[in-house]
């Protein structure tokens, strides 16, 4: 094999390879905005991936229809997918914004173009290696390429890309990357192309369009989310693990994960003060508390407004959260800086990991976790999980947990109730009105033959808000149409808490 023979052939080989990277990229990316706008990440990753894989299918079959000039053709294909990847993040948004009811329609279009596109790369890659080795030697080589290639993109996106640029700006750089390739064999194979300078120059204008929206990400990131939040955004974050925005109209300071509200400054005190004082007032005593979640600081910050408290561990798995809870300013307002109190250890990981493997044992552990919208989330709010809570809790102990709403979510509340009793638990369910929430429920629990009682609570000397002794025992009582369903508890092995929330969430879209 000549030396140009040879370097034609590498250039097609590590072709293989960063196209494959790309386009898991791709479908990996589409995947997660959908979660983030959608919600349920089971069945959007599995919508996305099904209908990836499908175009691609259909594109490889069509790939045996081009007979001749197959490197213009895979130029033209890879100019194409550097186009549309580049631009899906900014689709898929503004399709969310925009067309609303229709936003599935343009979801599946753009997969299927992508999927499809990419489909068509790797049986023209594979027939142009053809020429320069053994037909058996070319398959395994390209086939080799392409899955170490899959590998690369599933590494770099969670790990690399997401959390480092964000979802615009990682389509634009993938885009770039594709452009990339095009350029490259361009210039690889001028000897056997009749002209480069007109793709070359193509080329050339899309990397300065692409880089431009690379440049504006943020802005247009930021125009998008002025459709999908209600009020100013004074900070938004793409972690690792969520997306993180705080918004802000007139004195009312909002915080949102992955787009779901998780506090208004305005009414928050009635959602940590309910989840919060009944559990420190009826436990034997008040030394160890663990907070599970709860990384904005507002739980502990009610917490440690209790003179007894020594010790108060809050996990949450996302480290960004909570030192933005700490040092942005308005966050660390609304928390009294309680993040930073001596008696706080802050730990970061995920809770069941958490609970798993510390032999600690609590006065009181408080689940101030996310809803239950996703299977990930579902083990927070499994049987197995609370069971890990009850052999965590010292003698007298108490545990509560929100538990989404007993109106909105009826069957999941009252699914988390049970689930939390199958534990082991002796339970009582109660619910107060947060405005920005609705009707909210929580499970108050401790390791006994009898439910603690809410007429026991005394919250004497406290700083609050909202709450008062009298007003306790009213929020055990239940409205006619928020009262127990017949519901099984939720397990590792069936989630049912996840499907429940799902058909609340629908129920009142």
């Amino acid at each position: 094999m000549q030396e140009q023979d040879r370097r034609e052939a590498l250039t097609l080989l590590t072709s293989v390879f960063l196209v494959a990277a790309c386009g898991l990229i791709y479908e990996l990316l589409l995947a997660t905005i959908s979660s983030y706008l959608i919600g349920s990440s089971v069945t959007q990753f599995s919508l996305c991936i099904g209908v990836f894989i499908g175009a691609m299918g259909i594109g490889s079959y069509i790939s045996q229809f081009v007979t001749t000039n197959l490197m213009r053709w895979f130029l033209t294909v890879e100019i194409l997918l550097a186009v549309v990847g580049g631009v899906s993040a900014w689709a898929l948004f503004g399709a969310y914004s925009y067309l609303g009811s229709i936003y599935y329609a343009a979801l599946f279009l753009l997969i299927g173009l992508i999927g499809g596109l990419v489909g068509i790369e790797l049986p023209l890659l594979t027939r142009l290696l053809s020429q320069y080795g053994a037909l058996k030697e070319t398959i395994a080589q390209a086939l080799s390429f392409d899955y170490v290639g899959s590998l690369l993109g599933s590494i770099a996106f969670p790990l690399v890309l997401l959390p480092a640029l964000g979802m615009t700006r990682t389509a634009f750089v993938v885009g770039l990357l594709n452009l990339g390739i095009a350029v490259w064999n361009l210039k690889v194979f001028a000897p056997r192309l009749k002209s480069i300078r007109p793709p070359l120059v193509l080329c050339a204008f899309l990397a300065a369009f692409l880089a431009s929206g690379l440049v504006v990400a943020d802005q247009a990131g930021r125009f998008f989310e002025k459709r999908l939040y209600d009020d100013e955004i004074l900070f938004a974050r793409q972690t690792p693990y969520q997306k993180i925005v705080v918004t802000r109209f007139r004195e009312d300071l909002r915080l949102y994960l992955d787009g779901n509200l998780q506090f208004s400054s305005l009414d928050e005190h009635r959602y940590h003060e309910s989840l919060i004082h009944p559990a420190l007032s009826l436990a034997a005593v008040h030394e160890s508390v663990l907070v599970l979640g709860g990384g904005d600081g507002l739980g502990v910050r009610e917490v440690l407004k209790w003179p007894g408290v020594k010790q108060v561990v809050l996990v949450d798995i996302d480290p960004a959260m909570t030192k933005i809870a700490r040092t942005y300013p308005s966050l660390r307002a609304q928390n009294a800086g309680a993040l930073d109190d001596p008696r706080v250890t802050l730990v970061h990981e995920d809770a069941f990991t958490y609970l798993n493997k510390t032999g600690a044992l609590f006065s009181v552990i408080i689940g101030d976790l996310p809803d239950p919208n996703s299977e990930a989330l579902a083990k927070l709010y499994s049987r197995e999980f609370y069971a890990m809570i009850r052999r965590h809790l010292a003698p007298g102990g108490m545990f509560v947990t929100q538990a989404t709403s007993p109106l909105f979510s009826r069957d999941a509340f009252w699914c988390i109730e049970r689930t939390v009793h199958a534990a082991g638990f002796a339970t009582t369910p109660y619910h107060v009105y947060v405005p920005s929430f609705g009707d909210w429920g929580f499970v108050l629990a401790r390791d006994s033959a009898t439910a603690p009682k809410l007429t026991d609570t005394k919250l004497t000397g406290l700083s609050v808000k909202y709450l008062t002794d009298e007003l306790l025992p009213t929020l055990t009582v239940f409205d006619a149409d928020s009262k127990p369903t017949l519901v099984s508890a939720s397990t590792l092995d069936r989630p049912q808490v996840v499907r429940h929330y799902e058909r609340g969430a629908k129920r009142w879209e």
